[in-house]
């Protein structure tokens, strides 16, 4: 096999043809960092160079889901399109303190706790963020939600454990169009919404139509660049709302690419995940991030589980259980599209993830191409 190498493509010929792979602008190789064609059992040949990245990664993405404040917004169900909640004027959008708010009160005030037993509830123009929620206050909009039993009181509310419920109490809001569990009650006031499961526009604006997997990656894949750069957490348990853990996350960096060319041959590893997004361009470069994973159902991995929950430094996302099946077939599927020898690391499995909300983070700074 003949390699040729220019900053801005990478051209293989052998006897059964030529296959060319050229760079979207921003990206360019650094054709001396080159280490050579390796041939790997099972996989075929690897090539392996540095890739730079010069684009900018203050990109508006069309799944930024913050909603901002003094807009009225309108917010959808992700499956189907259901209007939920429609022309919200949120007066504010405050951030809930992290799990351990009531214990840094407790040291550093010289008086009893003035918030002791008091919830963090939203008022009627409210929005309240937690990790992958939303804590609205439901007054008016009550009517256009289908809670499939009634509320139940609650004690304390933050980030991470915002509501303990009475035991056995059901207390799921659906979505009267798809019947997708979209969050849960808190009082006879506030519901929270789970992240990946609602779509936050402002009212003048249309419903995105984003395909459900896409969604889902951008959305975990935001929530986790955000909470290791905040708390410097890496590993993460993701639990149904049932309290199972479902999937064991392990973030290993948030800077690469991956690069794909519509014009490559059929030999050339694609991701099946990332082709609904290519469109026009002749090839095009998506932020990634790169984990590791290991999933719990069925009683796997039951041990590592137990102690990763009992670890302080291991963060706990709590999302539908529905939700927690579907992340663990994206993560199965893209892995399966990875060749033999980069599906596992030190017992985990591989997952290049797609994060749209920045840029990709999944390769780090070098361009692999997998020839079979």
């Amino acid at each position: 096999m003949d390699v040729s190498i220019t900053p801005s493509s990478l051209q293989m010929k052998s006897p059964g043809g030529c296959t060319e792979l050229r760079l979207p602008a921003g990206v360019s190789l650094v054709p001396s960092s080159c280490r050579g064609l390796q041939h790997v059992a099972g996989d075929g040949l690897h090539l392996r160079l540095q890739a730079q990245a010069e684009f900018c990664t203050k990109l508006i993405s069309v799944f930024n889901q913050s909603p901002q404040a003094q807009e009225c917004c309108t917010f959808y169900c992700q499956s189907c399109g259901e209007i939920i909640i429609r022309d919200r004027k949120l007066l504010r959008v405050l951030p809930l303190p992290s799990e351990n708010w009531g214990a840094l009160v407790d040291e550093w005030c010289c008086h009893p706790d003035p918030f002791a037993n008091k919830p963090l509830h939203p008022q009627e123009n409210d929005c309240f963020t937690g990790d992958c929620f939303f804590l609205v206050n439901l007054r008016r909009d009550l009517q256009q939600l289908r809670p499939e039993a009634a509320p139940v009181e609650t004690r304390c509310v933050s980030s991470e454990n915002h509501l303990k419920l009475k035991p056995k109490a059901n207390t799921r809001v659906i979505c009267k169009r798809c019947k997708v569990m979209l969050g849960e009650t808190v009082s006879s006031e506030t519901t929270k919404f789970y992240m990946t499961e609602i779509i936050i526009q402002p009212s003048e604006r249309n419903f995105p139509i984003i395909p459900r997997s896409q969604f889902v990656q951008s959305v975990i894949a935001q929530c986790l660049v955000e909470l290791s750069s905040a708390r410097s957490t890496f590993r993460f348990t993701i639990q149904g709302h049932d309290s199972k853990a479902y999937i064991l996350l392990w973030l290993l960096n948030s800077d690469g690419l991956v690069i794909e060319s519509l014009e490559s041959s059929t030999s050339i590893k694609k991701f099946p995940l990332l082709e609904d997004v290519l469109k026009a361009d002749s090839s095009s470069a998506w932020n990634v991030v790169k984990v590791l994973y290991q999933p719990c159902i069925k009683n796997r991995n039951a041990e590592l589980a137990s102690s990763w929950e009992s670890d302080i430094s291991v963060h706990s996302l709590t999302l539908p259980s529905a939700t927690c099946l579907e992340l663990l077939l994206i993560l199965s599927r893209s892995n399966a599209t990875l060749p033999l020898s980069l599906r596992c690391m030190n017992s985990f499995q591989l997952k290049l993830w797609r994060n749209s909300m920045r840029l990709i983070w999944a390769l780090l700074d070098s361009l692999k191409i997998f020839c079979t």
